[in-house]
């Protein structure tokens, strides 16, 4: 990590740009909690603060995180668009002494809305949208390495479905040194592009590698990765993870409603310096992310991938005590393929009755290609 700025966590996606181009580093809460060895020991903290036994695993994690990380003193929360638990996680934190700072998406989608809520931020830490698309534009090589390792899992099957989810998680914070992320991942590139394809590997029980789709949170179980490899199948798309890296939106173009709603927040551009294509671009790439509006533009999304990457079969991950367990009833139903839902709470090994259904599912598949 950079010794360079004060370190600011995040508790999922935001508009990165702005925590670099304020100074500060950005450190996603999720990533300290889950690839912490303590991470056990961080569910407790927050159980000795109050929180309850029946409630998120992952906002427990994230609060005993912060707690145990005296760097951390400021955080950004989303409000909108993320977890409803995430309110009151802000609250514990602020009573602790953490400066807490709210992030919304705009629901409905809304241009307008969401570039008063980044010129907002920016205000808060004290840069301007004019500093946050200079380093849209340095982020740039970074996110295309990692669209090239989501290539090197899904179309030159040389990476695993769990080396592509720790690649796409990375990335919304970048490890807190964009330039030192960006030359690991093209290393990464390099070592990858030398294996055997993993569709090829020996053993296989079927015709053929079996090819999923996971969609939903990331796992607070990354076994359920290497798990299904075990099985004969592979994770080729993973729909949130993907979503959070921002590769989603790469070279697509700007809207006219963009333009004018820049036009509408910053009075005609007087207040404008960048490119008018960047600060576009910087704008729709949040428009385009999907986590944190809509289910029809997720389903979309998840259809398209879908369809390109060649999937057999959906697996919906959820963890327990979350709301967002209820978009099944949408995903069960607007999903075109094979489906199946996969409940997980802690930290730890994924549960027998799970494993038990994985197993049944990806023989189902596998003997049916």
């Amino acid at each position: 990590m950079s010794s360079c700025g004060d370190q600011i966590g995040i508790t999922s996606t935001i508009p990165v740009e702005v925590i670099f181009a304020a100074g500060y580093l950005p450190v996603d809460l999720n990533n300290l909690f889950i690839s912490s060895p303590d991470k056990e020991r961080y569910v407790e903290i927050s159980h000795e603060e109050g929180f309850p036994q029946g409630s998120c695993a992952w906002i427990k994690g994230i609060f005993g995180a912060v707690m145990d990380c005296q760097a951390i003193k400021k955080v950004i929360g989303i409000v909108r668009g993320d977890c409803s638990g995430t309110e009151i996680l802000l609250q514990a934190l602020e009573r602790h002494g953490v400066e807490v700072i709210p992030f919304a998406y705009p629901f409905p989608k809304n241009a307008y809305e969401l570039i008063k809520e980044i010129d907002k931020l920016c205000r808060v830490l004290g840069t301007d949208i004019n500093e946050a698309v200079k380093w849209f534009r340095k982020l740039r090589p970074a996110r295309e390495r990692i669209a090239r390792i989501d290539l090197m899992c899904w179309r030159e099957n040389v990476v695993s479905g769990l080396e592509n989810h720790l690649w796409l998680v990375s990335s919304s914070d970048f490890k807190s040194d964009p330039e030192s992320f960006a030359n690991e991942a093209e290393e990464f590139i390099m070592e990858a592009g030398r294996r055997d394809p993993l569709d090829q590997r020996y053993g296989l029980p079927f015709k053929r590698e079996v090819r999923l789709a996971y969609v939903g949170v990331p796992p607070i179980d990354v076994g359920l990765f290497p798990l299904v490899e075990e099985m004969g199948a592979r994770f080729v798309f993973h729909e949130t993870q993907r979503q959070f890296s921002m590769i989603h939106s790469l070279g697509k173009p700007g809207r006219k409603e963009i333009r004018d709603a820049l036009s509408a927040v910053f009075g005609l551009g007087k207040n404008l310096q960048e490119e008018p294509e960047d600060l576009v671009s910087f704008i729709a790439q949040y428009l385009a992310y999907t986590y944190p509006y809509s289910l029809s533009d997720r389903v979309a999304d998840i259809n398209e991938q879908c369809d390109l990457r060649r999937i057999d079969g959906v697996v919906h991950y959820v963890q327990s005590f979350c709301y967002r367990n209820m978009e099944d009833v949408i995903f069960s139903r607007e999903l075109k393929l094979p489906f199946i839902t996969v409940e997980c709470d802690c930290p730890g090994t994924i549960g027998a009755q799970a494993r038990l259904r994985m197993e049944n599912f990806v023989q189902v598949l596998g003997e049916n290609i």
